[in-house]
């Protein structure tokens, strides 16, 4: 996940994308230092189920690291309802579908009832990592964070969506981790069909996740789909037509 240049993003992968399909809309959320072309995938396939579909570039993503540095939790958060809000201009029923901190941008809008369904994809609860709070502080010592190098990533995504930062501004760490408070404290107020997917294999976030969502939500409809031997970035692996079948089935019982 290396940028390789000026025009590193400069291709159709990583363009926000609308399609325009039935009443039903899903809003598609990608992650901390992702694109939407992590969800890109997703996107095309429901398309072709008749769904409206919308991909978005979260601020200061898809871009550089530098202007990533100018953009933070208040911002991301404002373009998820952003969104939301324009797909329900446009459909009587809108569903929030993020990967990582995306699917944290999509709880928080299901806990502001501003969703008619959730789908949350490899999501980072709890908030247990103690080193996020103290990024700002680390910050003025080491601006940037390098993602660890994974020898597998290239053989496990698909490679023509597997775009994004390879690191990030230290700094950054702090308002992702405001988003998982903010996502874990208002599990509760989540009352609308919730539907969970988490690898077991996903080295990025805690084991206990999808079962923390799952058990803290209000949802009378609440499901899991487990995958296995995939990493993080599940929406571009060979897990895809899975996970496609899984929001398909919640959208349809809508």
């Amino acid at each position: 996940m290396k940028q390789k240049g000026d025009d590193y993003f400069n291709c159709d992968a990583c363009k926000p994308f609308f399609h325009r399909g039935r009443e039903t809309g899903v809003v598609l959320l990608h992650g901390f230092t992702g694109s939407v072309a992590h969800l890109r995938p997703l996107g095309d396939e429901l398309c072709k189920r008749g769904y409206t579909v919308m991909g978005v570039n979260l601020p200061g993503h898809a871009t550089s690291e530098k202007d990533m540095a100018r953009y933070g939790s208040r911002e991301w958060l404002q373009a998820a309802f952003d969104a939301a809000g324009h797909m329900r201009l446009h459909c009587k029923t809108v569903a929030v579908c993020g990967l990582s901190m995306g699917a944290l941008l999509s709880l928080i809008i299901a806990q502001r009832h501003k969703a008619d369904a959730c789908v949350s994809i490899s999501a980072p609860l709890p908030a247990s990592n103690r080193l996020l709070p103290l990024t700002g502080f680390f910050g003025h010592i080491l601006p940037r964070v390098a993602w660890k190098e994974d020898e597998n990533r290239e053989k496990e995504l698909d490679q023509r969506y597997d775009k994004g930062y390879d690191g990030f501004p230290m700094r950054k760490g702090g308002d992702l981790y405001r988003l998982i408070r903010q996502a874990e404290a208002g599990l509760s107020q989540i009352t609308c069909p919730t539907l969970v997917i988490q690898s077991l294999a996903d080295k990025t976030v805690s084991g206990e996740s999808a079962d923390m969502i799952l058990s803290g939500i209000s949802s009378a409809r609440k499901e899991k789909l487990i995958l296995h031997d995939v990493p993080h970035v599940c929406t571009i692996s060979k897990e895809l037509p899975q996970i496609t079948e899984a929001v398909d089935a919640l959208l349809k019982s809508l």
